[in-house]
């Protein structure tokens, strides 16, 4: 099992910036994705980011030049740092942790920090 804890979310003005952060713990495998989705009021959550622990990095096309996904491996602590916000990265955003044993995915989500971005 593996548990995530995420922090700093909040209420900022279009423009500003956010700092997420999300801790990994448990029986955390040395390969591993981790990552962010979000989640909007009546939409499918949604990719924002991830990294893989080689630190190969994806992004969402609407967040590519304003979002900067990073890990530390030694804190299973992986950050989303979001500037330049705009009010429609406004949603839930919920990190989210990915490592394979044998052929089979295994996937364990935090339990979601809201972002409101006002205009």
């Amino acid at each position: 099992q593996v548990q995530l804890v995420e922090s700093g979310g909040g209420l900022v003005q279009a423009g500003g910036s956010l700092r997420l952060s999300c801790a990994a713990s448990g029986t955390i495998r040395s390969i591993n994705d981790m990552g962010w989705y979000r989640q909007a009021p009546g939409k499918q959550r949604e990719l924002v980011a991830a990294i893989t622990s080689g630190g190969s990095t994806n992004y969402a096309d609407s967040v590519k030049g304003r979002f900067t996904i990073s890990r530390d491996n030694a804190k299973n602590t992986v950050y989303l740092q979001m500037n330049n916000l705009k009010p429609e990265d406004t949603a839930v955003y919920y990190c989210n942790y990915r490592h394979k044993v044998f052929m089979n995915l295994f996937d364990y989500w935090g339990q979601g920090t809201q972002v409101t971005v006002s205009s």
